[in-house]
């Protein structure tokens, strides 16, 4: 072969390489940075999911006061009521033991 061919694959060759040595760094910095703006997304999502739960427990923890609070206030009414009846029932009890006409039977 001549030796000009020579020099053309030789030029070839060296534009094929310093092609490459340009092109693979470029595309390795390409998916580093896609890499880079994945995670970040990921993070966001990240952040706005525990922004969500935290309001949620918060939520939960209102609701399970609430809850207390209202057990409580149950508590109390069913003691009045309780001690209503009672009350009812002496009195009644009392009624019928000064009542002549009252019946035996409810003494």
């Amino acid at each position: 072969m001549d030796t000009w061919i020579w020099i053309v694959i030789a030029v070839v060759v060296a534009l094929i390489v310093l092609g490459l040595l340009f092109v693979l760094p470029r595309r390795r910095e390409r998916r580093l940075e896609e890499r880079r703006e994945e995670a970040g997304t990921l993070r966001e999502r990240a952040r706005v999911r525990t922004e969500q739960a935290e309001r949620s427990e918060a939520l939960a923890g209102e609701q399970a006061e609430e809850a207390r609070r209202r057990e409580a206030v149950a508590r109390e009414q069913a003691d009045e009521a309780r001690r209503q009846r009672e009350a009812a029932e002496e009195t009644a009890k009392r009624a019928d033991e000064l009542d002549p006409d009252a019946d035996e039977a409810r003494r």
